[in-house]
Formats: structure tokens, C-alpha cells, sequence
């Protein structure tokens, strides 16, 4: 003979009379909560303060009354990179700048020349190239005149075995000045 549980058939009578119960506290009358509506939207509304008038902004122009007085927002300690420029501003040093400023960057200037690996050389008849890997894995070819990394390298000459060039950059002054780097064939 077997025995049955008790448990799964006492389990079903204590849902059923917790539904049952449940059901008969559900009242379907909203006259009361529909009342407390109508009353609240029956009052008068209140008064709301306006804005207060916003004043048009005057610009002021500062103007010292001293034409060679130093400026008052610049530092004290620092003299402006401008100033020494034009302090240092030779034929040279404008050179420099215009070569910077006056022509179209080229596709291997937006890499750190670090990150740059020379693969190897192409040459034929007259020209000798210098074959270029970026970091995500292109493949360039370059010759003596482009430019590549950030501090506006422009390649003097091409070897088999490394790429020489001249960086422009700033010394610690502002001043322009040439650097060489070499950029040396990788080996894998």
C-alpha cells in the first residue's frame, strides 16, 4: 500500500483560501477616491510670483590708463611665449616656421616616429624608396623630401638600413630649432 503526501494537498487548500480571502477585500467602489478628485480639482488656484526682470549684460573692456603698463591677467613669472619669439625671431627661426606652417601635413605625421618601424628599401633605375610600417600594419612608401612623425620630420636621406631625418621642435625657450633622427631597420 502506498502512502500519499499530505503536504502537496495542504498546500493547495491554504492558496485556495488565501485567493478566496484576497478576493473579498477587491471592492470595485472608486466614488470616494472620484470625490477627492473633483474637490481637489474644484479649488481656486494660488497666485505664482512672476520672474524677476533679468538685466541685460553690459560688456566692460578693461583699457589701462598707461598705454606700456604690463598687462594685470598675465603672470608674473612667465614671460608670454610670444614675446620671446619675437625677442628671438631671426631668418632662420622664420624659416623654420614657414616650412611648419605653410604646406599640407602628410599621412605619416600623425604617428610618434617611435611607432613607426622601417621594413625595408625599394629601389629601381633612379630612386631609392624607404618602406614604412604604422602601427596598425600599413605598409608606406616614402622617399627623401616627405615628412613623417609628429615633430615635423622631413627625411634627408635613405639607406638600406635606416632613414635619417630632420625634426623641428621647440627648445625649452619657445625658440624653433632642427634636431636629426634616425629611424633604423627593424629587425623581426
Amino acid at each position: 500500500m502506498r502512502r500519499r503526501n499530505a503536504l502537496p494537498v495542504i498546500t493547495r487548500v491554504a492558496c485556495l483560501a488565501a485567493i478566496a480571502g484576497l478576493t473579498g477585500c477587491v471592492s470595485h467602489d472608486m466614488s470616494d477616491l472620484q470625490a477627492y478628485t473633483q474637490e481637489i480639482l474644484a479649488r481656486k488656484g494660488g497666485h505664482i510670483e512672476p520672474l524677476p526682470e533679468i538685466k541685460p549684460y553690459e560688456r566692460y573692456l578693461y583699457q589701462s590708463a598707461d598705454a606700456g603698463a604690463r598687462d594685470p591677467f598675465q603672470s608674473f613669472y612667465d614671460e608670454p611665449e610670444q614675446r620671446i619669439a619675437e625677442k628671438a625671431m631671426t631668418a632662420e627661426q622664420q624659416k623654420l616656421l614657414d616650412e611648419i606652417q605653410n604646406r599640407n601635413r602628410e599621412e605619416l605625421e600623425q604617428y610618434e616616429l617611435d611607432s613607426l618601424r622601417m621594413v625595408g628599401t625599394i629601389e629601381n633605375d633612379s630612386d631609392l624608396w624607404g618602406v614604412i610600417r604604422d602601427q596598425g600594419g600599413t605598409v608606406h612608401r616614402i622617399k627623401v623630401g616627405n615628412y613623417m612623425g609628429r615633430n615635423f620630420g622631413r627625411i634627408t636621406s635613405i639607406s638600406e638600413d635606416r632613414i635619417e631625418l630632420r625634426e623641428i621642435v621647440k627648445d625649452a625657450n619657445g625658440v624653433w630649432e632642427e634636431r636629426p633622427a634616425v629611424l633604423a631597420l627593424a629587425e623581426e
